[in-house]
Parts: C-alpha cells; sequence; structure tokens
C-alpha cells in the first residue's frame, strides 16, 4: 500500500520516466552472457531512488543509502577502491546527513524538501574542500593501483561535490551529479572491457545521467514556486 501511494505521487511523466529507466537497465543485465545480480540491484535501486530525489522527497535519500551499500560492493569486486571509498565512506553518510536535513526542513509542512541557496562563502569552501579531496585520494588510489586512476580521481571530486550540495538542499546538486554519471559511463565501459558482466553499470549510469537531467529541471521548478509562493505570502 505505501509503494502504490508513493507510486501514485509520481506526475505522469516521472512515473515514465522511472518505468523507462527499469525497463532500461534490466534489459542491459540481459544482454551479456555473465550476469551479475548485484548489478541489477544496485540499479534498480538507484533509478528509483533519483526519481524521488528529484522529486525532493526524503525518500531519495534513504534509497541512495542502500544504492551506496552495493555499489561499493561492486566496486570492491572490480578493484574500483575509489568508488568503493566514496560510496560507502562519502556518499552514504552525506546522504544520511541529507536525510535528516531534508527531514528537518520541508516545505510548508509538504512531503517535498524547501530548496536552499548555496551562498558564495560556501561555494567556496565546496571547491576548496572537493580539490583537497581529489588531491589526498589521487595518492591513496595510486598507492592501491587502482585501475583508470585519472577517472578514478575524477569521479572523487564529483561526486564530493554532488553529495554536498543535496545536503545543501540546492538544484545544482544535479549537474554535479550528472558529471559524475559521464565519468563513471567511462570507468564501468573500460571495465565491461574486461569482464561483461559490468555492462549493466554503463546503462545505470547512462540512466541517471538522464535522471539527473530531470532533476536539475524540476528543482529548478521547484525553487522558482516556493519562491514565488514564499513573496506571495508575505505580500497578503
Amino acid at each position: 500500500m505505501q509503494f502504490i501511494r508513493l507510486y501514485k505521487s509520481l506526475s505522469r511523466f516521472e512515473r515514465i520516466l522511472w518505468l523507462g529507466s527499469v525497463i532500461a537497465v534490466t534489459a542491459a543485465f540481459l544482454l551479456p552472457a555473465s550476469r551479475d545480480y548485484l548489478t541489477l540491484i544496485a540499479s534498480l535501486i538507484g533509478v528509483t531512488a533519483l526519481i524521488f530525489v528529484a522529486k525532493g522527497h526524503v525518500l531519495g535519500q534513504l534509497l541512495t543509502v542502500v544504492f551506496s551499500l552495493f555499489y561499493g560492493v561492486i566496486s570492491y569486486f572490480f578493484c574500483y577502491y575509489g568508488e568503493m571509498i566514496t560510496y560507502l565512506g562519502m556518499t552514504a553518510p552525506i546522504a544520511v546527513a541529507a536525510m535528516l536535513s531534508w527531514m528537518k526542513h520541508p516545505y510548508q509542512a509538504s512531503a517535498e524538501v524547501a530548496v536552499s541557496h548555496v551562498t558564495q562563502k560556501q561555494l567556496l569552501f565546496l571547491s576548496a574542500a572537493a580539490a583537497a579531496v581529489t588531491a589526498a585520494f589521487y595518492f591513496i588510489l595510486q598507492a592501491l593501483d587502482t585501475p583508470n586512476l585519472f577517472f578514478s580521481t575524477v569521479s572523487i571530486a564529483t561526486s564530493f561535490l554532488a553529495a554536498s550540495l543535496t545536503l545543501l538542499r540546492s538544484p545544482w546538486y544535479a549537474a554535479a551529479y550528472m558529471a559524475n554519471d559521464m565519468v563513471l559511463v567511462i570507468l564501468w565501459v573500460l571495465a565491461s572491457r574486461a569482464d561483461s558482466a559490468y555492462f549493466p553499470m554503463v546503462a545505470c549510469f547512462s540512466v541517471f545521467f538522464v535522471n539527473d537531467l530531470y532533476g536539475l529541471v524540476n528543482w529548478r521548478r521547484m525553487k522558482q514556486r516556493q519562491s514565488t509562493l514564499h513573496e506571495d505570502g508575505q505580500a497578503a
């Protein structure tokens, strides 16, 4: 019943986007001769998480935590230690913090989170922190003999910015995740050349890119609508 209620809360476009995403990642899972069911489970959880994150619904953050756990395990098996450390040590904890923040900041007691504005000071701090984290992890990943070191390092930076902007309730979280999605598509294309069982992760992050694009558009709409209603309320 709870799932049906949540499904009904999606708009017609969101239902089509979610169903299309589920079909796409499932079809990609069925293509290779060798299959890894963890990649299918992670992908299905991930596309569901993104729909609710795009709506500003706290369930999206809860599912992001679950996705991070599965994705961390998958990354470990292919020795993508940067991805494993990033999602288990950074994305998952920040998603927990974001979940608590979103619960504390609903928009007018609705299921939708109140969209915030990132200040110039916050942006400068995030940029400096991302640079420091990326530089530190480059040497860590190099010491661990991580495959495709350059793209793994770039993924650290984009993941950090995306997760942090999500915590700050900024629409630009989606743009950072779109950049991260493109990097991850490259990483898993390289991985799938070694083992075709990882091909579904390529489809997964390609679908993530489309979902994050919708998230950017919808969050900007949310921000505009919330600002307009706030101004109207003050005028009244």
